[in-house]
């Protein structure tokens, strides 16, 4: 998503300088027409807006603060917008921590995926000051087809994201779990996807991860292993408020079981290979594999 998002901000005319620990990533935006850096200081003498395109906290913390990090050489007024999903926590301690150094946050997990995100097509749930908004306002009109200003302070965002992840996650687990349901019953998958995406059970999430399964290609536009981040995140801030999230928890298990059986790498979709392992299923294979269609 974070190349794609750069791409889309360089069509739209502005000047866009990207850092990312893959040369190969790096030398194929280069191709495209943009400028890179080999580390988050470097990038910072180029920028005056950042957008933090990461997995995790983690990743957040090392692009802001390691030794190579954004503060200390980002100009005092710059902007983050800081995209990942993580906890809102995190999220309001980040945004402390960078306005002692000057620097001005927004929480702005994004939504839409990598198709989207290379069409500057995607939703940001974001919060942070106004002036933050003003000064971010050119990146976030290309990157974006909905910005969603939910509140002055970092947290509000993340705590939106979390909102989303868990519906998200819940979505995948169900339509995988109800396919499976239907291959055990000796429904053809496409006959069952064909129905339920004119019936009252559908969801975007089926719509959208079923053909996934029905191609039995489990490239991944979003990892199992993002889910078990994600659930984990949600189920440990229902801990935090003292809110019971037990579908919630019962998704994450299903994503943790997949990864657990090595599926971790592949795309949210393989959650359904869980079922395949417990229920001995015969799922659709890829028309390029053996046996295939």
């Amino acid at each position: 998503m974070g190349r794609g998002t750069a791409t889309a901000l360089l069509e739209q005319g502005l000047a866009v300088t990207g850092c990312d620990v893959s040369a190969q990533a790096r030398n194929a935006f280069e191709a495209e027409g943009g400028r890179c850096a080999a580390t988050p200081a470097e990038l910072a003498a180029h920028c005056d807006i950042v957008l933090l395109v990461v997995v995790n906290a983690d990743q957040v913390e090392q692009v802001l603060f390691g030794d190579q990090g954004l503060v200390g050489a980002l100009a005092p007024g710059g902007v983050v917008l800081q995209c990942a999903t993580v906890a809102p926590s995190i999220a309001r301690r980040f945004g402390q921590r960078l306005a002692e150094a000057g620097l001005e946050m927004l929480d702005a997990p994004i939504s839409g995926g990598a198709a989207k995100a290379r069409a500057g097509q995607l939703s940001v749930m974001a919060s942070g000051t106004p002036a933050a908004f003003d000064k971010a306002a050119p990146a976030l009109d290309a990157m974006a087809a909905t910005v969603y200003r939910l509140g002055d302070e970092a947290g509000i965002g993340s705590s939106m994201k979390l909102v989303n992840q868990l519906l998200a996650g819940v979505h995948i687990a169900t339509a995988a779990e109800a396919m499976a349901l239907g291959i055990r019953m000796g429904l053809d998958p496409d006959t069952v996807y064909e129905v339920i995406t004119h019936s009252a059970g559908n969801s975007w999430m089926f719509e959208n991860r079923v053909p996934h399964i029905l191609k039995g290609d489990y490239t991944p536009l979003s990892a199992v292993d993002i889910f078990v981040k994600d659930l984990n995140i949600v189920h440990d801030t229902g801990r935090e408020l003292a809110m019971p999230t037990p579908v919630t928890a019962s998704a994450l298990q299903q994503f943790t079981a997949a990864k657990g059986a090595g599926f971790g790498r592949e795309d949210d979709a393989a959650v359904i290979k869980v079922y395949q392992r417990l229920s001995g299923i015969t799922l659709p294979e890829a028309a390029n594999d053996d046996g295939g269609a």
